[in-house]
């Protein structure tokens, strides 16, 4: 959060972004923990076991795509995604606040183009089983699907911020 959403009272649509958004890292530094569990488990299987299991490869793709795709999302809803900020920083306050706004829209239609083509992408693969691990091969489109539709909910709600903030704002 930036320091112009600590200012004003929290609203329930503020609470319920941020509630969404710790849910979406809680998931993502689980994945993250399961990753390592994962890794080191198949270390162990191969050099000390000497039986390297078939599912560690699979299962770590997976968790790696969770993590990356809910800590994406959370990084739009706390306004630390990668952007090009001089120039709207450089204009007027309306050229500014254009600006400001086109950004989130951006996000939001990418977002979207993730959450639609993902989803498209899981379902044309769910009746094919991954080699080695009792899943859908198309399984690692779900975390996408998911992080795509919360990226345009984060992004939409950074939009509907700067709309409503004045010109001469910051409008961030």
């Amino acid at each position: 959060m930036s320091e112009a959403d600590n200012a004003s009272p929290q609203t329930p649509l503020q609470r319920g972004m941020d509630l969404l958004s710790n849910i979406a890292i809680g998931v993502a530094v689980a994945a993250l923990l399961g990753l390592v569990v994962v890794q080191g488990w198949q270390v162990v299987a191969r050099y000390v076991i000497n039986d390297s299991p078939s599912w560690t490869e699979p299962v770590t793709v997976l968790l790696l795509t969770t993590a990356m795709s809910l800590g994406a999302a959370a990084g739009v809803h706390t306004h630390r995604h990668f952007g090009f900020f001089l120039l709207a920083d450089a204009a007027g306050p309306r050229l500014k606040k254009a600006l400001h706004a086109a950004s989130p829209l951006v996000i939001a239609v990418i977002g979207a183009v993730m959450a639609y083509w993902g989803g498209v992408l899981l379902l044309d693969g769910l009746d094919i089983r991954i080699a080695g691990a009792p899943m859908p091969q198309s399984i690692g489109y779900l975390p996408l699907s998911i992080g795509g539709l919360l990226m345009v909910v984060f992004a939409l709600y950074r939009l509907l911020l700067v709309l409503r903030a004045p010109p001469t704002d910051e409008a961030r």
